[in-house]
């Protein structure tokens, strides 16, 4: 006789417990998230750039993503562009992270990371999850997801 094993889902018997303790995980995640967002120009100009997360805690940038992106964007870009570059993430939407940072678009594209018939429009632009992570991976430090 076969052994079965019966997975037993529990019970949750109110939603609104469920999506309060989703928040407060979620708010948990987002405790590491850099804010404000520091200008670039002033990181550049920085010995040992760092910024301050939502928890309080430091947060150190990579010195040398910080002078590529100064090398690789335009002069007129390094006093609006804040970063880290700040990806949002909603779980309804799977597949895809949130841009809402128009500069931030901008600069992307600028270093050929998102393609340039692309448009920001409504204050947003949707980027592919895999995308998101291959430019965290090339630009560690410069780009954060926050959880929404």
């Amino acid at each position: 006789m076969e052994s079965v094993t019966v997975t037993i889902r529990p019970f949750v018997p109110d939603e609104s417990a469920l999506m309060r303790w989703m928040a407060l995980e979620m708010g948990k995640v987002n405790n590491g998230v850099v804010s404000p967002g520091r200008r670039l120009s002033d990181l550049l100009s920085d010995d040992h750039p760092l910024a301050m997360t939502r928890n309080g805690t430091e947060f150190a940038f990579d010195r040398g993503v910080i002078r590529t992106l100064g090398e690789n964007l335009p002069l007129r870009l390094h006093p609006l562009l804040k970063l880290p570059v700040i990806f949002l993430f909603n779980s309804t939407v799977p597949d895809s992270c949130l841009l809402t940072d128009e500069v931030a678009f901008e600069a992307l594209q600028i270093l050929g990371e998102l393609s340039r018939f692309r448009e920001f429009t409504g204050g947003k632009h949707w980027v592919g999850r895999a995308i998101v992570y291959a430019i965290m991976r090339r630009y560690p430090t410069a780009v954060q997801i926050m959880m929404t």
